[in-house]
């Protein structure tokens, strides 16, 4: 008897919230295949339960999937099909099943997708922003340097950015995109989409971030977090309205926030503050927030003029 022939490994879009989004052929599917490979297999073993479909469920989440990978490749060589599944929305996305699909593609073996829901689409789809392109940074880590460089990273994308976000950690992520993005940029923050208690919130940074503040402590965050950030929009020589870094060749020189025509520049009021007796991180503080500029580019450049002027006047002459 002859080899038997290798099995398919199908990538399974599973419901994000609301089970009525099930796809008729993600059902064919499950009830076809051999076994499921499950990220979480309590999660899984209720949404087939929902299905009225048995199947062996194999355990595949980020702490074993190493190991799992060889086991799984030897299944499918041996003709069995199985169904990669994660606790929502399509495995491989944010998720550390990419890995298995990238090695049993690499083994020669096929694999097919069942497309599903995605909560990475759907907010793109309700933000109303045009995302004809698009950054999707999935979670930010969580501390450290790593993070510093992403946000760092970020501040520079004149696109539409996406993020995954915990709720306990929601408030702190918009302070931190507030302080690099600005606090006029605009953004939408989706939870529990699909679900009952669905809420999709829009404004700027600055505002958002005030809402939540409010509601810091509360049972009223919770669920699945989607961030989705504007497009930066650039103007000439000046900072941008929502905030950011201007691209290269656009600033003033000596590296100094521009001018918009007519106007002080975000750097002269803040130094005019200053001046007038307000502290350095108070007079960025308010000038980023009325201008909607970053506050720690702000803060950089006014640091910079201000040592200049310290400078001039230990000379003995007038800065100008």
């Amino acid at each position: 008897m002859g080899p038997s022939t290798p099995g398919t490994l199908y990538i399974c879009g599973t419901p994000i919230g609301n089970l009525d989004d099930v796809t008729i052929r993600l059902v064919h599917t499950l009830k076809s295949v051999d076994a499921v490979l499950a990220e979480d297999t309590r999660h899984t073993r209720k949404l087939l339960s929902h299905l009225n479909i048995s199947k062996p469920l194999i355990s595949c989440h980020e702490h074993n999937i190493t190991a799992r990978v060889p086991e799984v490749i030897e299944m499918l060589r041996c003709g069995k099909n199985l169904a990669l599944v994660s606790d929502a929305g399509m495995p491989g996305i944010s998720d550390p099943g990419a890995d298995l699909v990238r090695r049993v593609r690499q083994s020669g073996l096929r694999v097919v997708a069942v497309p599903g829901p995605s909560a990475l689409t759907t907010a793109l789809a309700v933000s109303g922003f045009r995302a004809d392109r698009f950054s999707f940074m999935g979670f930010l880590p969580r501390k450290g340097r790593g993070r510093e460089m992403l946000l760092e990273e970020i501040a520079r994308m004149p696109e539409v950015i996406v993020l995954f976000e915990a709720p306990h950690r929601l408030l702190r992520t918009l302070e931190d995109l507030e302080d690099r993005l600005g606090a006029g940029r605009e953004v939408v923050v989706a939870r529990e989409l699909t679900k009952l208690h669905e809420e999709v919130l829009s404004g700027t940074l600055g505002e958002l971030r005030r809402l939540f503040m409010e509601r810091e402590g509360s049972q009223d965050i919770r669920g699945e977090i989607v961030i989705v950030i504007g497009a930066r929009p650039d103007r000439g020589g000046e900072v941008t309205e929502g905030g950011g870094k201007p691209p290269a060749g656009e600033r003033e020189p000596g590296g100094q926030v521009g001018e918009a025509q007519g106007t002080d520049s975000p750097l002269k009021a803040a130094m005019k503050l200053v001046k007038d007796g307000m502290s350095i991180r108070e007079a960025v503080k308010r000038v980023a927030s009325e201008r909607g500029v970053s506050r720690r580019e702000l803060y950089r450049e006014v640091v910079r003029a201000y040592k200049g002027t310290i400078t001039e006047a230990a000379r003995g002459r007038t800065p100008e």
